[in-house]
Parts: structure tokens; sequence; C-alpha cells
């Protein structure tokens, strides 16, 4: 329940931010000036792209939160055995992080124009990406190769599924951005506005999922747990 609440949380502040930002929460009765210095330059709208990509991650998040609170209430119980952090995947993680700054570094390409630059930060985003479910795929078969089945005990279980979803959602992102060079690859000249816009889509579910695994890291890692139980007595 922790879990849910501070992303419950963590969605209203974006939401509100979001809101800021567009001038909603404006007060134009109480605005100094003509009509023109209140108006200013028109912002162009939000493209509905980014509206759907910030739908679907908020439903992503939940998801994900719901099952990290499971995860939490689950340790609880009398079979649950705490499975065993391969360190391999300390080295994904660090392969996750260099293709979320591949791909950022290609946005900052793409607002500048620099279109002879962006195809080295796509593809290495695409090979750090690819290595990054390899690396997954071969911890899973170093714990199995352990002893570690789907259906020893529910940590196994929890493992494999919280693990095997994110990788889902990184493969499903994968093919979005093959999609996306391709798209740079016949382009060839300046990056057009769509093709910047696609660049960013890429970039900030990269930045999402990111997040999702170091959350999901600190859960088998037990700092998840350690920091719900700091919270706890705060609280009380």
């Amino acid at each position: 329940m922790s879990v849910v609440l501070v992303f419950l949380a963590g969605i209203a502040s974006i939401v509100i931010w979001w809101l800021s930002r567009q001038r909603l929460m404006s007060k134009p009765w109480m605005e100094v000036g003509t009509l023109d210095d209140i108006g200013g330059p028109a912002k162009p709208p939000i493209p509905t792209a980014k509206i759907g990509l910030a739908i679907f991650l908020a439903v992503v998040g939940a998801l994900f939160s719901l099952l990290a609170s499971a995860y939490l209430s689950r340790m609880g119980g009398a079979d649950w055995w705490a499975i065993p952090v391969p360190r391999l995947l300390w080295a994904n993680t660090a392969v996750l992080i260099a293709s979320c700054a591949a791909l950022q570094w290609s946005v900052v390409q793409a607002r500048r124009g620099a279109s002879e630059n962006l195809p080295l930060g796509l593809d290495a985003a695409l090979a750090t990406a690819v290595l990054f479910l390899t690396g997954q795929i071969v911890a899973w078969l170093q714990l199995v190769a352990a002893g570690y089945v789907l259906a020893d005990n529910p940590a196994n279980s929890f493992f494999y599924m919280l693990t095997g979803l994110h990788g889902l959602h990184i493969l499903g992102g994968l093919a979005v951005l093959a999609r996306t060079r391709v798209r740079l690859l016949a382009s060839g000249a300046v990056p057009s506005a769509r093709l910047r816009l696609g660049i960013e889509l890429c970039a900030t579910y990269w930045h999402f999922m990111l997040v999702v695994w170091l959350l999901l890291f600190a859960l088998f890692t037990g700092w998840a747990n350690d920091f719900v139980d700091l919270c706890r007595q705060l609280v009380s």
C-alpha cells in the first residue's frame, strides 16, 4: 500500500506541474496589462502522441506499483525464501543507464538539427537495449542452473514475473525505437518535426522504464523493504 500511495502522489505532482506549465491554473482576471501582453505568443498544442504516451505510462506505472505492493506484502509469508540477486543484474543496470544516456544525447542532437550525429546515438541505444535484454536472459539461465526455478517458491515467481514483464516492455520499446531508426535512415536530411517527436517519445519511455527497473532492483536487493520500514517508523 505504501508503494501505491507514493506512486499516486508522484502522478499527482506531475499533473499539477503540467497544469501550471499550460497556464490552466492561472487567474486571468488578476493579470495586469493589455490583452496582447496577457495573451502573449500562442503556445503550440501538446501532440496527441505525448498525451497518449503519458496515459500509457500512468497505466504501466500503476501496474508495477500494485505488483510491487503485492511483493512487499508477500514477503512476510512463511514459505518465502529470498532469491539471490545475480551479480549480472548490476551490469545490466549500467547497460540500461547507458541506453538512456544515448537516447537523451540523440534528443539533444535532433533538437539541434544535427542529423549526422543521430545515427550513432540511436544505434548505441538499440545495441545497449539488446544487450540489456540478453543480460536479463542470461541472469535467468544462471538462476535456473542454480536450482531457482519458477515454481519453487513465491520469491522466484515474483522475480521471474516482474523481470519478464519489464523485459516485455523494453522489447516493445525496442521495436518502436527500431522503427524510428528506419525512418531516420529513410529521411537522410535534417530530421523532421515528426521524427524529432518520435525520438523524444522513445527517450521519455526509456527513462520511465529505467526508473521502473531501478525500483524493481531495489525490491530484489531489499533496499525498498528497508525504506518502507523506515517510513513506517517515521509515521508511527
